[in-house]
């Protein structure tokens, strides 16, 4: 269950995903409090998108979007000169409700945003995936590789996956984030995988997905 209060990291171009996997470096001193306070308690944080224009006031609290994901920090190193490598798993999504400013960093009073999948939802996202794994691997065809897709990842973390990891811009990535549960995800994800006829990230499927 996600604490009604949590630490955001707002950053201008990583969008967290439930049940993917999301490495960071941390080398601000009020984001190094952030994961030492972290780490000191649930291990929690909240990934969040900064709006267009943040770089106005990015040493304070610039804008951003309200809907992000939460992560748990499954990994930490932290470094001689205090600085962080720690990997996150995204567990849920998430609505800020209000914002507290007694820290260096922010802290925000949040609303779970829970994606339930219906047995219809299911079926849907397993029709869908084939359509998914077609696009994918012609555009990898079109590179000279073969499809690198594991056919044991369940269908709804494929698509979470494909998500945050496919090249797309951050407002779409986002976008992706708000839609309605995964069965809408999966069919935005699919309308823009044959709209920009999109190539995957070097991705390792093994850190990624859960």
């Amino acid at each position: 269950m996600l604490p009604p209060q949590i630490p955001i990291f707002p950053l201008p171009n990583a969008v967290l995903f439930p049940n993917v996997f999301l490495p960071l470096h941390i080398f601000e001193p009020r984001y190094r409090e952030m994961v030492a306070d972290a780490l000191a308690g649930d291990r929690v944080i909240g990934m969040v998108l900064l709006r267009p224009g943040y770089q106005a006031d990015y040493e304070g609290r610039p804008s951003v979007y309200p809907v992000g994901c939460a992560g748990l920090i499954t990994h930490s190193e932290i470094l001689a000169d205090g600085r962080y490598n720690i990997m996150l798993r995204g567990i849920e999504k998430f609505r800020i409700v209000s914002e507290q400013s007694d820290r260096s960093y922010r802290l925000a009073q949040v609303e779970v945003l829970p994606e339930l999948l219906t047995e219809a939802d299911r079926a849907a996202i397993k029709r869908d995936r084939n359509r998914i794994e077609a696009l994918l691997a012609a555009a990898i065809e079109r590179m000279g590789a073969g499809p690198r897709i594991p056919p044991a990842v369940p269908d709804e973390d494929l698509v979470n996956a494909l998500a945050q990891y496919v090249q797309l811009d951050p407002i779409e990535r986002q976008a992706l984030l708000e839609r309605d549960g995964v069965a809408s995800r999966c069919r935005g994800l699919i309308e823009l995988l044959e709209m920009n006829t999109m190539t995957p990230r070097g991705v390792s499927w093994k850190d990624s997905v859960h």
